[in-house]
């Protein structure tokens, strides 16, 4: 009997916590209701629906054409939201008070589940401490080590779309987003863990690499249920609540259960194998691949010879390893998919990008590129910026106020009681929602023509528009890849990645488009599927390019 009290007065508490936490905004009057935006889709999910629907790209554009870089939106029973695309706003939440705006809860609890203590888990001194043993590994220095390896996989990536085409005297289909997810898999495979995933030989993607792209499709399915986990107390073992997931009856739920195993077993399995060559001495660590200058390596000789506060733990150490997985290769094989289609659909522009890469490539019978001549390929380069403004992999991020915070504004903006707002009182425990593609296609910072896809934009100087607006985020006055002390860590391994694919492929292949309908999912990270599908796929026709000959 005392442990029945006990239990429903837990249960009361929690109830009353919830209730107390999303409608005391509905009875206390919040300086948020004073910020224009949309209606709620409804009140039960508020504006939530229509910012995480896997076809809400209307929506966003709405925000981003309607409102001048600020929108009160409302999440689940009334519960008070910002979104904000706003230059200063932006730069005050992820640069200068970047420890108020903090990672949510739902976002990080749902990271130590599908990937362990790692760096996209932690907040606050956690952080950082992970952040300062990982940030000398992304640096240009080792950079430039990874180029022989990005070179390696992306010739072997030629080779199998070579026999595939070979057969044929006319373009071949091939799913190239299944080409660019092994292909990104196996690169950081072996420049980011010193491992091989796949050789790229078969015609299909190995499970763990399958595991990886259903991860796209399972968000879609859990966006909602994520957002609960705060709220779930952590009762019993872990093998415990393995047992209670597994007996869940929803399908998104068992395809993220399937993705968080495959990812545990591969992560140990890695961890294992490193630290054993590790202890046998130099000798052994050059037999494995990456020759110990992949990251892992670095990261983990870096670990032993850190000071003892600095060290990280071995759970913290494995987290890393899925969370570089993940992170490096969803994002940039869809990038690399999505600047596949668009040259497919650009003709013209395929065809400069090739030029220029064949004519690096004259005298060198290997077809190799150094990061010397990587960063010196100009329309290579603005190709990928283009690309990655106009499509970011990743549409919004969410932060969650740890306390109250004042955020100053660009430009006021004019309240529902028609009043100027010249800068934002944000209340404690308000999400805010910064809007990373409305700030990449705001038209009052990149023009009239924010929304058409201009490689030859970069080529020239920004419109003083972009420069004034000192955009926070770490790459080309983009917020692709975020700013402040949680900006991605490994972007110019990205870019660099990219752009060695795309000279491997394009120096030997034709890209067209299937003629079959692509539609791109929003989703934690986008993805494209055909109709009637749901299933992550990007048909192209492909075929061998042909160099003119000279008369």
């Amino acid at each position: 009997m005392a442990f029945l009290s006990l239990a429903q007065a837990a249960v009361i508490c929690t109830i009353s916590w919830i209730l107390w936490k999303y409608f005391r905004q509905i009875v206390i009057k919040s300086p948020l209701d004073n910020i224009p935006g949309p209606p709620a889709g409804s009140f039960l999910y508020g504006n939530l629906r229509q910012i995480l629907h896997k076809d809400g790209w209307s929506f966003i554009q709405h925000l981003t054409d309607a409102y001048p870089g600020v929108a009160g939106l409302r999440g689940p029973l009334g519960h008070g939201m910002l979104y904000v695309f706003d230059p200063a706003a932006m730069h005050t939440i992820v640069v200068k008070d970047q420890y108020v705006f903090e990672e949510t809860k739902w976002f990080t609890k749902f990271n130590i589940l599908r990937f362990g203590p790692g760096l996209l888990a932690k907040v606050g001194d956690e952080h950082r401490r992970q952040r300062k043993m990982l940030n000398p590994v992304f640096s240009i220095k080792h950079m430039r080590h990874m180029i022989p390896i990005f070179n390696d996989v992306g010739h072997k990536l030629q080779k199998a779309i070579e026999d595939r085409v070979n057969v044929s005297s006319e373009p071949v289909e091939l799913d190239m987003l299944a080409w660019m997810g092994r292909t990104a898999l196996e690169l950081i495979g072996q420049a980011g863990l010193g491992y091989s995933f796949d050789p790229l030989v078969a015609d299909s993607m190995d499970e763990f690499a399958g595991a990886v792209k259903s991860f796209g499709p399972a968000l879609v399915k859990t966006d909602h249920l994520r957002r609960l986990l705060p709220y779930l107390p952590d009762i019993g073992s872990p093998a415990f609540r393995a047992k209670l997931v597994a007996m869940i009856p929803h399908e998104g739920v068992q395809l993220m259960k399937t993705f968080i195993d495959a990812m545990y077993r591969r992560s140990i399995e890695i961890y294992r194998d490193k630290v054993h060559a590790l202890e046998l001495g130099d000798e052994e660590v050059t037999k494995q691949v990456g020759e110990g200058k992949d990251i892992m390596s670095i990261l983990l000789r870096a670990n032993m010879a850190a000071a003892a506060d600095d060290k990280l733990p071995e759970d913290e150490l494995i987290a890393q390893i899925s969370t570089l997985v993940f992170a490096a290769m969803d994002t940039t094989s869809n990038a690399l998919s999505m600047t596949l289609l668009l040259l497919g659909d650009h003709p013209e522009v395929q065809e400069k990008l090739r030029m220029e890469i064949v004519e690096a490539c004259d005298g060198d019978a290997s077809g190799r590129f150094d990061y010397d001549r990587l960063v010196n390929l100009p329309y290579l380069d603005a190709v990928c910026r283009e690309t990655l403004r106009l499509y970011s992999p990743v549409t919004q991020v969410f932060r969650e106020t740890v306390k109250d915070a004042v955020v100053p504004l660009s430009q006021p903006i004019k309240g529902v009681d028609g009043n100027m707002i010249h800068e934002l009182v944000i209340p404690k425990d308000t999400t805010v929602c910064i809007g990373v593609l409305s700030s990449n296609t705001n038209k009052a910072i990149w023009g009239e023509d924010a929304m058409e896809w201009k490689p030859e934009r970069w080529l020239s100087p920004l419109p003083e528009s972009v420069m004034e607006a000192k955009i926070p985020g770490v790459y080309s006055n983009l917020m692709t890849f975020m700013g402040g002390g949680r900006a991605c860590i490994g972007f110019k391994f990205s870019q660099l990645e990219m752009k060695v694919v795309l000279c491997v492929l394009l120096s030997k292949f034709t890209f067209a488009p299937s003629g079959k309908k692509i539609s791109w999912n929003l989703s934690n990270v986008r993805f494209p599927t055909i109709p009637g599908s749901t299933k992550p796929s990007m048909p192209m026709k492909v075929g061998l390019y042909h160099r003119p000959t000279a008369f």
